[in-house]
Order: C-alpha cells, then structure tokens, then sequence
C-alpha cells in the first residue's frame, strides 16, 4: 500500500529530559523520523522539553514546540495547528506513549480529529498490562513465568504464598524497571511489594517465579500494515536474567543461540506481534531461554522504538526510525529503498559480518552511598559499542570507549587481587563485573568456580579465558623481541597498544612505531553496510579492523574531523552532541569533507547520514591516530565534544596534528587552575583568594593563609567531578586524600569560598580580536551547587547594570587573553556587587544548546565558521529572539537511588534538563522554585 496521502501535518511527541531509564536514544529515533517524515512532504510539528537536543532544533521540523511534556501543552498545539491530523508516539519513549494513552483517555485527540499512527493503543494496553500480556501469551502458546497481577498488597501477598520464593516483582507501565526486584527470601517481600505498587503509576505489579540465571536475548523487528515482518538483528545479553538489559552487556549478532532455538524464538515474535494488535513500526521482543537450551519464555514486548532500536540500527545500519516512520503513514516494507545501498529493497534482513558489543556506563560515583548492585531497575547512565571482526576485538574496542581510566579489558595493571572481594563481585554484579571476570582468570580462580557464580555462558567465558592466555604468550618477549605473528594476533583481538606496551614494559609508542613502520601492521577500515558485503553500499560508516582490504578511500577534499563526545554520563550529555552535529553541519556549508568520530550508538552524530564519513571508533587516542594518518584532514575539531575530545588536544597538539580553534596552549591554560589564576591577576580580573596544591602538608600550610570555608577544586575535570566545600582541617585532609587518590599528581586548587554569594554564567563567541557575548544566565541555586544543577534564568533576573558591565567587560577580557577561537563559557560568583571569576571553559558548555533555542540563534554553526577561520564574530547579524526568561530546570534521577538524599554541593548529579518559557518573575513556576532555592544545599 502506498502513502496515506491524507496525512499532512503529524505531530511528533519526544521523551523530554534525559534520565536514567530513557536517554538520547529518542533524540536519534525522533530525529530520524522527522526528517524521514519530511522527505515525503509531510509537515512535521514537534513537542519536546529537552533544549540540549538536535530533536528540539529548528534543522529538525517545521515547527517546534518546547513546552513541559503534558495534555494542556498538547491541546495548545491542536489550537494553533488545527491542521494537524496524526500523532506519531512511539519515537519518545515511555514518556510519549504515557502521554499519547492520557491524551485518548482525555478525549483531545477525539476532539480535534487526530488520528495516533504506528500503533494502537491496544498494542500499547496489551504490552504493558502485565496481566494481558501474560494471557495473550498463554492463549497464543508462547511460554511465560508462573505468576500473576495484584493491584494491592493483600493480593499481592496470597500470589506469593502460592509461588513461592526466589520469585521476581516487575511493576507496570514504568520506565526503564522502575519498582521491580528480585525476592529471594520472605522477611524481605512486603517492603519490595509497597515500593513496587507505589512506583506503578497504575498501582498493579506482576509477581512471577524467578528464571534467574537464564539466558536472555532480544530480537529487534520491524512489521508493516499488511503483516510483513524482519527481524533486524539478535541481541544476546552477556550477562543473564537478574541484570535490566540497559544494564547488561550486549552482543549483536547472538553468539550462543543454536539455529534451531533461533528459529523458535523468531516464530514466537512473529506470532507475539501479530497478536497484540495492528501497529506497524520497530519492535522489540525479549526472551529468556534456560541455560540448556530446552524452554524459551516471552518476557517482554516493546510496540515502539526503544534503546535496543538504537543499538540495532547503529549495529546493523538498517535505519529503524526512519524506516518505522514511513510505515506508520502507510508504506509497506517491499515499497521501501535500503538507504544504505540505495539500490536493495528495505524489506530484507540484515546481515553482518562482524561483532558488536555494546557496554553500559555508570556513575555510581556521583551518587555516594548508592546500592551499586545491578538488578531489574536499570542504574546505567549511558552506553558505549564496539565493532569487531571477532566478539574480542569488540570487547576490547567498547572497554577503550568507556571513559574509565582503562585501557581495555586488563593489561593496565589495574586488576584486583583479592579472591574475596573478587568472588563477592562476581555474585553481586555491578559496574565493574566485566573486569572482575578477567580479574578472576588471572588470579587463577577455576572456570567452573567463575561459570557456577556469573551463570555467564560458558562461550563468552572462554573468550575471556584466552586473552588471559594471549597476555602470558606477549610477556615472554621484548619490544624487540615480540613475533610479528603475536602482535598480529594481539592487534585482532583488539589489543591497544597501550596493552601491548604495558605487557612488553615499555612505551606506547614504540609499540606502534614497531607493529605500524617496521611490521606494517596497520588498520584497515571496513563499511557497515547491512549486507554482508553482498551489494555496494553508498552510506560512509567505517569501523576499523586488521589484516583485510581497506574499504575506505580516501578523497582529495579538504577535510576536517570532529571528535564526539563519547558515552553520555553525569557532566556531559547530548549537548555536547547537539554542537558536534551542528559542528559537522557548519563545516559542510564551509566545503569541507567532514569525518566524525563517535562510540555512543544513541546519538544523532553516529547517524551515518550526518558527516561525510562517519568512523564507529572509540575516542580513543590511537584509533584517532590512525584514522587522521589514513584521512590526512585539516585539522581536528575538539572544542565541540566536551572533555572527552579536549583530552585529546595534548596528543594531538604533540604530534603536531592541526587543532581548530582554540590553540592547545590555551586550552591547557584554562584547565591548569594555577595558571589560569594567575592569568586573571595579570589582566586585573577579580578572583577568589586562592593557591595551587599537590600534597595534603601544603593544604594545611595554604588554609592558614586563605582560610575557610574553602572550595577544593582539582585541574582538569568535567562536571565538578571531585570538588567539594570543606569548613575544617579534618574536612580539608580528607578530601585531598580522597582527590589524589582518585586522580594521582593532580594540581588541586583551594578557593577562599564565597559563601552567600550569587552565581552567574555567560557564554560567548570570540574570532582573537572580536567577542561577542552569546548570553548571560543567572543561577537561581546560591553559590556552592554546580553550575549543571541549578536553576538558570536567561537573561538574569536581577542583577543591576553595573554588575552586568562587570560580567560583560571580564568576558571579553579573558576571551582575548586566552587568545580564544571559537566558544567559551565563563562562571561568576557575585558578593557585595562585586563579580569574581571562578572558571572559563574555551569550548562549547552545556548551556550553548539552551541558549540557540532561547534565543532561536543557531551558536554552533557561527562559532564553527570562526574557528575555521571562514567567518569573523563581525560577519555575523546577531539578532535574538528576545521575550520574557527562559529557565533551565535540572533533573535528576535520584528515584533509581532510594536509599541516597538528594543533596547539591560543587559536583553535578543532574542527568538532564528541560526548558520553560515565562513572561515576566510574577509567574508561580518562578516564585516557587526561587522560594526553594537553598534547599537542597549541601557540601
């Protein structure tokens, strides 16, 4: 069936704030959608509160609206587009199709003759109805826990008398398995009952036997209006029923399914969809299947797109999005073009000649005092994949993304030691399980003793065994004496050399002067292409490999490359990718190739369709290497992906790679909180009394001096990560221990702290001569509580004329001081009508995206054209859009952590933020969350 032509304007609802459970997976889904909606004529109006998004953007559809996600917003929208005939609620998560399911409830979508498209809300009631669901699949055959569904606690109590215990709580409609739980034993039920009856926002939970310890796979499937259905891709999850699959490790294509248990399972999802009800889109369906192989169990199934969407479209290339979107205005699979290779039909099923595993990231360290255990509520914070030509390789490429000070699954020296602590982590899985494993091989604890714990299947057990294996052959030899086989092996099972050169005892780069120059053991690059190489594929998505033909060529154009921002976490989210794509976007116009590197596989800048050619690779120093020697671009852009990329600019800077914008020197300057102190001094700007520490005797000598309370800030961290306030010597011994630990030779700065005083941020725009100030936002939080944690007002609401020409004249001086190309992001602290410097970011912040959409100004793409010297600040008409304050609201998630306060200090623990529009300091939202202002303060 061809296009419904009498659809012509669909509304688009997104997934508001990112929070634990439900990240930027619906800022890649809603986009695509958008644009794949728009390519057929369709007007596309969009909701979403989330400023920090490229969903949110005007590049995105025609209009948008940042409003607070609920059913008076939605009926402004139907006032002002009467127009509007079709909602699509399945790109933002739970959070739209709660919202779409009360909007029916209400009548609104009644009312204003709005049709939902790409699902029914019998699909949605059946897969999150607990009970339905768990009778569909009785009457359809497909295998399900013993259990049933109390909506109180009395019931809840009998069904558990009749079970029996362990047995597993899961509440309905939640995000991401908010109130469910493991019950091994009696004494503990009837407090993990309340808390899941209160976390359901309908008061129901299933209480069912436990399948602990299974094995548990996912399988993503597209299906159209006339019953077409593909099964895009197998997901097996490395670790077994008991660990929320946002929580677990996952690998694409399934490694230890057996064909004929493959194909049950496939039937069964083909049948589970046709039965729910009639919906066309991406869909997601969860089994457990026990460990020998014999019983499959339906556990789930998601109607919508959904994390695992994501992941699969990255892992396979196959656009689910775009493709669920052209399906929901009535489109057949058969009728589709393959974007890929632009010649193959879309109704086709993947195939993929590689490895992907995808690994959560976590931040339990923001959250002190946390139950750091995994279970049915998922704790994970953002994810990282790799892509290999073998599951090692993969491994090891998605342990280099993470961010977590290692460099790779272990030979970094880092392992632990001690068999108790190991085989307690092995039994109460956590962040660092993974790692643990390999920990437990290496200390020799036996393989049925690892197996018998984790319940990991034997296969990836093995996998991990052989490294161990790999790493004792490496450290009989030297650098000069090392085979060229064993680097050849070591390099395809991902090896960095960093590994390498810790096994060889001896520097990294000798390790790539030996294996690159004298064995000629290089990367090649090969396409994702969803075909297994059978056709030609005209979509630029390369990861690397070693020792087969090289499918990237490389051009004559001049090129640039942008370096991602790697894993979301706390302190850097989806606006650091929001710069990155309109970096890339900027770059285009200017005539340049643009190259992205990236391993967030929920993100816009990993769409294929965004840069010139996208390389999946960590951001990661000798994967950038490698790829800037194959590309031989420009210069590289790091201003754009937040610390992950600025990291990079030393290595960078050092082999006299071409940094854009903003020179190395400067960057460092900015970090260094002595140097840039005294850079402030220089040009007369007002700072905090200060000193620059390295032990805990010059701490106690400085805070005689400078006196407290103090604020311990160490150099070169993202997200306040480690500062805190302290009021005593006690305090102040404690913390720098804790700091040194944590990050040996740091240069740790004390502040006299300015208690009482007012915070103020602004942004700017700066070509080394000219500055021109983007925006000015005042904290609503006193000082003390990060920057990313308040509330912020744009423009401030009342700081007077002469402490704004303070704030004004400090900006451009310290722009230019920095010889600054490119964005800065400068912090205040106002006391006495007196404006202090406390930090200056020359990079893109996390208020830049906020303020594009306030302002309706597109930041990014001007800032981009200076640093590649195309434009000066002086081309540009800045004109904003300027009509009442713009207010970032921080959200927390704070609910997936029970048992820790929600208190505010120096360090960020928001995970995301929403945006809301008032007309004047009168309006109630206003006055409310300013009467509240110092609640939460804390040290």
């Amino acid at each position: 069936m061809p296009k419904d032509s009498s659809i012509k304007h669909v509304l688009l609802i997104g997934s508001g704030p990112i929070v634990i459970g439900q990240a930027c997976e619906f800022d890649y889904s809603g986009s695509q959608a958008s644009r794949s909606l728009r390519e057929e004529g369709i007007k596309v109006t969009l909701i979403n509160s989330n400023p920090a998004t490229i969903m949110t953007d005007p590049v995105t559809a025609d209009n948008v609206y940042l409003l607070p996600l609920e059913k008076k917003s939605i009926v402004k929208i139907l006032q002002e587009h009467p127009d509007i005939d079709a909602v699509l609620p399945t790109m933002g998560g739970q959070t739209a199709l709660n919202l779409a399911i009360d909007c029916e409830k209400g009548g609104v979508w009644k009312k204003f003759g709005v049709r939902m498209i790409g699902v029914d809300i019998d699909a949605i009631d059946t897969a999150e109805n607990r009970e339905k669901f768990k009778a569909l699949m009785e009457k359809i055959g497909v295998g399900v826990c013993k259990g049933d569904t109390a909506t109180s606690f009395l019931q809840g109590k009998e069904i558990a008398q009749e079970i029996g215990f362990p047995l597993i709580i899961r509440a309905s409609y939640t995000l991401g398995g908010a109130g469910g739980a493991f019950v091994e034993k009696a004494e503990d039920f009837e407090k993990l009952l309340s808390a899941g009856l209160q976390a359901s926002p309908v008061h129901e939970v299933l209480i069912e036997q436990s399948i602990l310890g299974w094995k548990e796979y996912e399988l993503e499937v597209m299906r159209d209006n006339i019953g077409n259905m593909i099964v895009i891709c197998s997901i097996e999850n490395f670790d077994p029923m008991g660990v929320h699959t946002g929580d677990s490790i996952t690998v694409a294509p399934a490694m230890t399914l057996p064909d004929t248990v493959y194909q049950r399972m496939r039937n069964y999802a083909i049948t589970m969809m046709n039965s729910i009800g009639n919906f066309a889109g991406g869909c997601n369906v969860q089994f457990a299947v026990s460990p020998d192989n014999s019983e499959i169990i339906g556990i789930e199934i998601n109607p919508r797109v959904s994390r695992s969407s994501a992941l699969a479209s990255k892992a396979t290339g196959y656009p689910i999005a775009k493709v669920a979107a052209k399906l929901a205005i009535g489109y057949n699979l058969d009728e589709l073009t393959n974007s890929i290779t632009g010649t193959t039909s879309a109704f086709f099923e993947p195939a993929i000649d590689y490895v992907i595993v995808k690994i959560p990231r976590w931040n339990f360290d923001k959250f002190k005092g946390s139950d750091r255990r995994l279970g049915l509520s998922m704790k994970a914070v953002g994810e990282v994949m790799g892509i290999g030509r073998n599951f090692q390789e993969a491994l090891q490429k998605a342990c280099q993304s993470l961010e977590i000070k290692r460099n790779g699954l272990g030979a970094d020296g880092k392992e632990l030691r001690n068999q108790e602590e190991l085989l307690y982590s092995l039994a109460n899985p956590s962040w660092n399980r993974l790692f643990h494993v390999y920990d437990a091989f290496k200390l020799g604890i036996s393989f049925r003793t690892i197996q018998d714990i984790t319940k990991i299947d034997k296969w990836f057990l093995k996998q991990i065994e052989e490294l161990i294996q790999i790493e004792n052959e490496i450290e009989k030899y030297k650098i000069d004496t090392i085979p060229a086989e064993l680097m050849d092996k070591a390099k395809k099972r991902g090896y960095a050399d960093r590994q390498i050169a810790h096994l060889l005892n001896c520097l990294e780069s000798e390790v790539f002067n030996k294996r690159y120059h004298e064995m000629g053991i290089k990367r090649v690059y090969k396409l994702v292409d969803t075909c297994a190489a059978e056709f030609e594929a005209q979509t630029p998505y390369y990861y690397s490999t070693f020792g087969e033909e090289n499918e990237s060529t490389t051009s004559k154009k001049k090129k640039v490359v942008v370096l991602g921002s790697g894993p979301n976490r706390v302190g850097q989210g989806i606006e650091f990718d929001y710069s990155c794509v309109h970096g890339v976007l900027a770059a285009k116009e200017c005539g340049y190739e643009t190259i992205m590197i990236n391993c967030n596989p929920e993100t816009v800048s990993t769409d294929p369709d965004i840069s010139d050619k996208l390389y999946f690779e960590p951001v990661f120093w000798e994967h950038i290497y490698e790829i800037i020697l194959q590309e031989k671009p420009e210069g590289v852009i790091v201003q754009l992906g937040g610390q992950t990329a600025l990291k990079l600019a030393e290595k960078l800077d050092k082999y006299g790679i071409k940094i854009i914008g903003t020179s190395y020197e400067a960057l460092d300057l900015a970090e260094d909180r002595g140097r840039f102190s005294t850079l402030l001094k220089e040009n007369e700007v007002p700072y905090p009394e200060f000193g620059t520490i390295h032990n805990t005797d010059e701490a106690l000598e400085l805070c005689k001096t400078i006196g407290f309370p103090l604020l311990v800030r160490p150099s070169y961290v993202l997200g306040g990560q480690g500062m805190k306030i302290v009021i005593n010597e006690k305090e102040l011994e404690e913390h720098v221990v804790n700091v040194l630990r944590d990050i040996p030779n740091n240069e740790i700065l004390l502040d006299h702290f300015l208690e009482g005083a007012i915070e103020a941020e602004a942004d700017a725009i700066c070509d080394g001569e000219n500055v021109h100030i983007i925006g000015i936002m005042q904290h609503i939080e006193p000082a003390g509580i990060h920057s990313g944690d308040s509330y912020a007002v744009l423009p401030p609401y009342n700081l007077g004329d002469y402490v704004m020409r303070q704030i004004e004249t400090y900006t451009k001086k310290i722009a230019l001081a920095l010889r600054t190309v490119g964005l800065i992001n400068i912090q205040f602290a106002i006391k006495n009508d007196k404006v202090y410097v406390i930090e200056a970011n020359p990079r893109a912040s996390r208020t830049v995206p906020f303020i594009c959409k306030a302002y309706q100004e597109p930041y990014v793409n001007y800032a981009t054209k200076v640093m590649l010297g195309e434009k000066k600040v002086t081309d540009f008409e800045f004109n904003p859009v300027k009509k009442g304050y713009a207010i970032k609201e921080p959200v927390f998630s704070f609910h997936k952590f029970p048992n820790v306060n929600k208190e505010l200090g120096p360090e960020m623990k928001s995970t995301g933020e929403a945006i809301y529009f008032i007309e004047d300091l009168m309006d109630d939202y206003f006055l409310k969350i300013y009467a509240e202002r110092n609640l939460y303060l804390s040290r």
